[in-house]
């Protein structure tokens, strides 16, 4: 008897329920989020026919957590959306009540019914999903380092322009290893000013420069001793005392986002799908890692390439309705794989002739720029998608065939 699983998750337990072909419950628990829950969850499961040959489906809400990682080990493991789940809710009441338990038949019945409509959690491997863990966590980490940087420079923009202004010209401003340094030793404009050449340089030193270190003193001496609107004594020793507190938070975050970079792309190294991925013209190991992690390494995950264009978010999205039609850029989309398709398209642009060459003639077909790039990143997902089903490398002549045989002629 075929039989299906719907699990309403919480933080210290879960309810489940079991129901047949035909909508019957046949089993509900409520177990506790550990091991002896787990336990019981599994045994239920094995008395309604759960076996290694013929694995019971399971829904839930969350596509993580170590519940999901145990049960997705030999079973299908369907993620649904909490909203969809609220409508779904909506079939079987029409007053608006709510119960975990209610909830796991609702998941339940959704496999029953529309199973087909989505999908499970991909059967990557182990070393697949150890580079998304890593990639991830360096993406977000590289996400508060902007948040922190923002957070310093605003502050800083309150009291201490002179030290903004001397790094503005400087790759990275005041992210560069040599401004949190001096800033860490000069919180304040006051500070600033005293600072001598010999301290300078040892303060450049200490963050790492080796060249033209005479001339970069000298810059920032001349620099930190320019006149500049102040704060009041009290308040501008105040304002430093936060920048420095500022000043920790953004070091953190750069020091995370470094040793995760490091970490990411030695596992994405190892990966066998490393060398078709940046075969690929603007694919680096930190950006190739990112792609693996959002695509994985299960093969039967996206049947072609327009699902995996879907799922980047480079697909355009129609909307018809009688006369009318609308050709839209899509909103519902993974973010992380979006993101590093933007740096990808945009790198591409100076690699590769044939990607330059195309995004041209959408940039002459009327697009805008990021209309043009994303035209660009499926134009690239596509090329990438056919590498890993057919195990190739990238070959430019044939990702961009016109421009190849103009450029021969």
């Amino acid at each position: 008897m075929e039989a299906f699983c719907g699990i309403d998750w919480a933080e210290d337990h879960h309810d489940i329920a079991v129901v047949d072909s035909g909508g019957a419950l046949l089993a509900r628990l409520r177990v506790g989020d550990d091991a002896a829950g787990l336990a019981r969850l599994l045994e239920l499961l094995a008395q309604h026919g759960d076996s290694a040959a013929d694995p019971i489906p399971v829904a839930i809400e969350t596509p993580r957590g170590l519940l999901v990682a145990c049960l997705r080990a030999g079973r299908p493991v369907y993620p649904v959306n909490p909203m969809a789940v609220a409508r779904y809710r909506d079939r079987h009441s029409s007053a608006g009540r709510k119960s975990g338990h209610g909830d796991a038949v609702v998941l339940a019945g959704i496999l029953r019914t529309d199973r087909h409509a989505h999908r499970p959690l991909p059967a990557d491997s182990e070393l697949a999903q150890a580079v998304a863990v890593l990639a991830r966590a360096q993406q977000d980490a590289v996400w508060d380092r902007i948040t922190a940087h923002n957070k310093l420079r605003s502050h800083l923009r309150e009291y201490y322009p002179g030290f903004l202004a001397a790094f503005a010209a400087c790759a990275g401003g005041i992210m560069r290893p040599e401004a949190r340094a001096i800033l860490a030793a000069a919180p304040t404009p006051a500070d600033g000013a005293r600072l001598t050449l010999a301290q300078l340089r040892a303060l450049l030193r200490k963050a790492g420069r080796s060249q033209r270190i005479e001339a970069e003193a000298a810059r920032l001496r001349s620099a930190l001793r320019q006149q500049q609107m102040r704060q009041l004594p009290l308040v501008e020793q105040a304002m430093g005392r936060q920048a420095l507190a500022l000043l920790r938070q953004l070091d953190a975050a750069c020091q995370s986002a470094d040793d995760l970079e490091a970490a990411a792309t030695e596992s994405f190294s190892r990966h066998p799908d490393a060398g078709i991925i940046t075969s690929f013209p603007g694919v680096g190991a930190l950006t190739g890692a990112r792609l693996l992690a959002e695509i994985g390494d299960d093969r039967s995950r996206f049947k072609d390439a327009r699902g995996l264009k879907a799922y980047a978010g480079a697909a355009p999205v129609t909307r018809a309705s009688g006369k009318k039609r609308s050709v839209t850029r899509r909103h519902v989309m993974n973010n992380r794989l979006a993101a590093a398709g933007y740096i990808w398209a945009f790198s591409a642009l100076t690699a590769s002739p044939g990607a330059r060459a195309h995004y041209d003639r959408r940039r002459g077909a009327g697009d805008r720029h990021a209309a043009a790039q994303r035209n660009l990143y499926a134009r690239l997902l596509g090329c990438l998608h056919h590498c890993l089903t057919t195990g190739q490398h990238y070959n430019e002549a044939t990702a961009f065939p016109a421009r190849t045989t103009t450029t021969a002629a």
